[in-house]
Parts: structure tokens; sequence; C-alpha cells
């Protein structure tokens, strides 16, 4: 059976996605209808026939583009459309393409263009609610764990690309590297003592270990603040700003070179969980029985779990509701640094 898979979310929502087209692959062959951001995640995936772009912000805004993404979408002859991203758009596009069969959640906003609803479960993993789309009619069961981890294939243009990177930064293969990603593209779940983090880590690694700051352009700023504190102590060759300097996909490819990864709920933990990283991920206004948590091997969610505020939101508001911003501020570093030193090799942990 031919199936479309649409997914124009979040970056880390296409990773998840992942498991439910190879579960797809194993049956025929599947098309990915994408944003341009997400697109570049799938390169090289051997579960992935073809990815249509849709630049439903860009290029494709309106109905002209919508016709346009329909009829290719049409053209891969699909059977089935499985509505990763539940919004009326994206079901409208499937129904457009005449895909007879299109499947999504029952909590959708396009649900009306759906031919079959299933429960959105929220005590599930996103990539276990995502797997479950596949599931015949009236199946209820959910994935294993092993079968809910993502994965991607960065190849040699991205293994060569990271090679560059480190080598201008004077950092040759052989000491452990420890991935930080400070940023969100939300405030509030940006923990602010990623610096103080920094120092503390430096302090107890042996002297070959190196941080490697990853994100996106946008977080340049954040960065920056690392390496300021790190300049205060003469460490700065021991640091790397890798933010906005790799493509998606080589971005994966650096965190799997890495020890472990240290990053707020945002995409680079998602990248980790389909490298297979060790992964400490830090939890604010968002908590991981939403569904997003780490799916790596090893993977340690930290969290001010007792405090009554949290979750405030899906996402993570642009704001503290209450002000105090608990959540992240009583987030102590010391605790961080140990979850991270006890996952990486050669520390005085």
């Amino acid at each position: 059976m031919i199936s479309a898979v649409l997914q124009t979310s979040f970056l880390g929502d296409m990773v998840l996605t992942t498991p439910l087209i190879e579960r797809l692959a194993r049956e025929g062959r599947v098309h990915v209808v994408a944003t341009p951001a997400n697109a570049a995640l799938l390169a090289n995936h051997p579960a992935v026939a073809q990815v249509l772009v849709y630049d439903k912000r860009g290029a494709d805004r309106g109905l002209g583009g919508l016709l346009r993404v329909a009829r290719a979408l049409r053209r891969t002859g699909a059977q089935r459309a499985l509505l990763a991203q539940g919004s009326w758009r994206t079901a409208a596009l499937a129904r457009l393409a005449g895909i007879p069969e299109r499947i999504g959640f029952e909590t959708s906003a396009g649900r009306p263009f759906y031919t079959r609803r299933i429960p959105y479960r929220r005590d599930l993993h996103h990539a276990a609610r995502l797997w479950q789309l596949a599931n015949a009619p009236g199946d209820a069961a959910a994935p294993p764990r092993a079968a809910m981890r993502p994965a991607l294939f960065p190849g040699a243009p991205e293994g060569a690309a990271v090679d560059t990177l480190l080598a201008a930064a004077g950092m040759a293969r052989g000491g452990p590297l420890i991935a930080l990603a400070p940023g969100s593209a939300w405030a509030t779940k940006r923990w602010p003592y990623f610096p103080a983090l920094a120092m503390a880590l430096l302090g107890r690694l042996p002297e070959t270990a190196r941080l490697v700051i990853v994100g996106a352009a946008a977080d340049r700023p954040l960065a920056d603040a690392i390496r300021t504190a790190a300049a205060t102590r003469s460490l700065e060759d021991r640091i790397v700003d890798a933010t906005g300097q790799l493509p998606l996909l080589a971005s994966a490819a650096l965190i799997g070179r890495c020890a472990v990864l240290v990053s707020n709920d945002s995409a680079p933990v998602h990248l980790a969980s389909a490298m297979g990283t060790p992964t400490v991920a830090l939890f604010g206004p968002t908590t991981p029985a939403l569904g997003f948590g780490p799916l790596a091997p090893r993977a340690l969610a930290l969290d001010e779990s007792t405090l009554p505020c949290r979750p405030c939101h899906a996402h993570g508001p642009a704001s503290c509701p209450l002000v105090h911003w608990r959540c992240m501020r009583q987030l102590d570093v010391t605790r961080v640094a140990e979850a991270v030193l006890a996952a990486c090799p050669g520390s005085d942990h």
C-alpha cells in the first residue's frame, strides 16, 4: 500500500514521526509532506520514497499553493494519508489530493476531513501516539519502547561539515565532546544557568574534553554568554560555538559524536534520541508526561516535579503566568552537572 504522511509541524515532531514512517515502509512506499525546514531531516532516510515540500507560509501560501501541493500529492498514488499534523489545512490537502483513506486523531482541528479518527492517548509518548496512526481499526496497541526510537541518517557530506567545523576550532578527534543546547523557541523553556554549568563541567572534566554549543543562529547570544564565562577563566579554547553553523542533519551528526547532550525541552533532545546520544533534558513549564521526553537509550529528564503549577502550557508560554519562573530558576546547576558527569566517560564523578 502506498502511504502519505503529512507532518508540517515543528522539527522535533518530524523526528518523532520517523518510527511511523519506518512502520509504513514495511507495507509499501511512503511519501512525506513536510515544511522546508523539517524536510531536510529526511534526507538519506531509507524508509522515505519522496519528500513533498509544502511551504505553507511562503511560496505555497493560500489556496493556489494548497492546490499545487495537492496535485503533486495526488500523483504519488497514495491510498491512505496519515495526518501526523492535525490542522484543517493538512487535512484539506489530503482530501483535495483525492486520497481515499485519511486517518488522524479525534482531537485534531482537521477531523471533519478524516475517514477514520483514533484516540489521542495523552498517557503515551508522542512517538507512540503517531505510531498508532498505522494501527488497524479497533487496534489500540502501543509500540514497545524500542519501536518508538526515531532515526536519522546523516551522510558523508554532513560528516565532512562536522569535521570542518571542529578542525576550524582546533578540536581534533580524541577527547570527549559534550553538547550544550541552551536555546528554545519559547523563552520560558530556556534554563538560565548554562554558563555556570559550562564552568562546572570544565572544572571536572579531563582537559581533553570540549564543550560544543548547538542550536540555531538565533541562539548565538546564549552561546556568547557561555563563551564569555569561559573567557573569564581562560577556558575559551575548550568551547566551540556551532550555533547556526551547520544544516540540521549535520547538527544531528555532530550530536551523534558527543558523549552526552544537555538540552532544554527542544529539538536537540529529539536529534539526540535519533542518534543514540545520552541525554540530560531540562524541563520547566512543560513536563515529560506531555509526551515529548527523550528516547535515547541513556536519558534523564530533570525538572522541579513538586511545583503544583506545572505544566502551565503545552509548549511553554512567553512568560511565566505566575511571574516567579521557579520551574527553571530552582533547577540547580550542581544537580544538572552531576547528571552530565555521570553520563560522561573520564569525568571525576
